[in-house]
């Protein structure tokens, strides 16, 4: 279906993953290891549909890594100075809420036209890689973005990087300011059934201590004291069988809902512990996420309820403390 809209555009970059670290994706640079050519410029742009139909899958999947759209996948590169950009199209998903109960994933193809500040940003160099530079570890992705010349044709744009190799923060700003027009908008699939919106919890996420350890970046121990914590949720994952022992398993909500007040004292008395983590290489079949009751930032808790049964402490500004978790942890977190 199509229909027009205009707004901020509310998804110009999407922070993923706290404990993932670094940056994927085609529009993100190597920060300073080399500029780009001119970008590839394409003759008459159609849809968001026909170029990038699955720009944007992963946000119903968060902390998965940077989704690599199909469809048509131009060089991306510098701007051509006989390039004349007049309009920006951003193609993305977002979520809504679905017919009677539950949640849809629609498909958006975004457009805006004052591109002085989005243009000037682009035009920027990249920052120089500094490895005395303190990084946070938070992935950042952008939209997927093109311009449009006044003939119809088009290009992907080179967003510039900082020195922690992610879109310089006036690219960020100036993709977060951009005045949008919505002009198509098609439902893609159901995300979330009613039972995950009745715990409060995604359909879908991925384990993130499996992340962490298979990619080498074990943190350090948890510390002696568990974070300060509100009232939690808790949101249990199984893994299907396919899914186990590769790069990002994601998991199927199972159970879920606000932790009951006398287990969470428990729980976080065992997310304090200083046991040394064990050597282990057994992908969890269910794993536990436990978030602020609130919706306010975390940080983030995640346990292997069988495998390795460890735990990841994520924090909301990035970092990740790793742990040893047991039997009579797990045990806490099982259906009341």
């Amino acid at each position: 279906m199509s229909r027009m809209r205009s707004g901020r555009t509310a998804l110009a970059m999407a922070l993923l993953g706290v404990a993932l670290g670094g940056c994927g994706g085609t529009t993100i640079g190597p920060g300073g290891a080399g500029e780009p050519g001119p970008a590839q410029i394409l003759e008459t742009w159609t849809s968001c549909a026909e170029a990038a139909p699955q720009a944007g899958a992963i946000m119903d999947v968060p902390n998965t890594g940077v989704p690599t759209p199909a469809g048509v996948d131009p060089r991306i590169g510098r701007i051509d100075p006989a390039f004349t950009p007049v309009a920006a199209v951003l193609c993305g998903r977002e979520l809504r809420p679905g017919r009677g109960a539950g949640q849809e994933q629609v498909a958006t193809e975004r457009r805006a036209t004052q591109l002085t500040p989005l243009l000037t940003a682009l035009r920027l160099p990249s920052q120089k890689s500094d490895r005395d530079t303190a990084c946070s570890l938070e992935m950042i992705v952008p939209p997927w973005l093109a311009l449009l010349d006044d003939r119809g044709r088009w290009l992907r744009p080179y967003l510039p990087t900082d020195t922690c190799g992610k879109p310089r923060a006036e690219v960020r700003t100036a993709l977060a300011e951009l005045s949008t027009t919505t002009v198509d908008s098609r439902v893609v699939e159901r995300v979330e059934d009613p039972a995950a919106e009745t715990a409060g919890c995604a359909q879908r996420w991925a384990d993130l201590v499996w992340v962490e350890t298979s990619n080498g970046r074990p943190g350090p121990p948890a510390p002696a004291s568990s974070p300060a914590a509100g009232p939690l949720r808790l949101c249990v994952y199984q893994v299907p069988p396919a899914g186990r022992g590769g790069g990002k398993p994601v998991g199927d909500l199972v159970y879920g809902g606000p932790l009951p007040a006398e287990r969470q004292a428990g729980v976080l008395r065992a997310l304090a512990n200083r046991r040394a983590v064990v050597e282990c290489a057994t992908p969890a079949s269910r794993f536990a996420v436990l978030r602020p009751l609130d919706g306010t930032a975390g940080p983030d808790r995640y346990v292997e309820l069988d495998g390795c049964r460890r735990f990841l402490v994520a924090g909301s500004t990035g970092g990740g403390q790793l742990g040893q978790g047991d039997e009579a942890l797990a045990a806490l977190l099982r259906p009341v």
